[in-house]
């Protein structure tokens, strides 16, 4: 009954490691069409792909994405008064 018992246990693992790996080529592959998408359409653009083109953009302010949430839309949107409370 012992050794029954160790044998579904490494049946058990077996699979739940065949399908964490299943898993994590899924993830890979995934990625590996996001980073050619992003490639492709940077080729398309005329501008070079990679981590050095891209903070050099940040740095020389030609960056052209998405604004972070600090810096208000309109002039008539900033937050004048903020007043907090604790909740019970």
């Amino acid at each position: 009954m012992t050794t029954l018992n160790q044998i579904l246990r490494l049946i058990l693992l077996l699979i739940v490691g065949m399908l964490g790996m299943a898993m994590a080529l899924v993830f890979m592959v995934s990625t590996a069409i996001a980073v050619g998408v992003l490639y492709v359409v940077a080729r398309v653009k005329g501008r070079p792909f990679g981590v050095r083109a891209y903070w050099s953009d940040r740095r020389s302010g030609q960056y052209t994405g998405p604004r972070p949430y600090s810096t208000p839309r309109h002039k008539d949107q900033d937050v004048i008064d903020v007043e907090a409370r604790e909740i019970p």
